[in-house]
């Protein structure tokens, strides 16, 4: 009878057989055992990274919207103070006007007068 290749085995890598090898027997399986609790090793290891950063990046949203939040307000503080300055300047400006008319009105006045009288 001819000899017949074992089953595929995938647990088992390309080149080795079921009966022979450096994956026979009860060693054989404590080395694919390690081998097999080393990827799970490193799965675990840079799932833990990839939760340490999401949870970075989720203060790093949160310091960001505070600072959004405070810029947020200063405009609007910065907003109120621009009001306020912006109507007093529009008074002071106001009064010089005011000032410089009544001061034409007057020596108007005082030209009208001295006109009058002046004959």
């Amino acid at each position: 009878m001819a000899s017949r290749d074992p089953p595929y085995d995938p647990y088992i890598p390309a080149g080795t057989g079921a009966s022979g090898g450096e994956y026979s027997g009860q060693n054989g399986g404590n080395t694919r055992t390690a081998a097999l609790q080393a990827q799970i090793d490193d799965t675990v290891h840079v799932m833990k990274q990839n939760i340490n950063k999401v949870q970075e990046r989720g203060d790093n949203i949160d310091t960001l919207q505070d600072k959004a939040d405070q810029v947020t307000q200063s405009a609007i503080d910065f907003n109120r103070v621009a009001a306020k300055a912006r109507k007093r300047m529009m008074w002071e400006n106001n009064k010089w006007r005011i000032m410089i008319v009544l001061v034409i009105i007057l020596i108007i006045v005082a030209i009208a007068v001295g006109v009058h009288y002046g004959k």
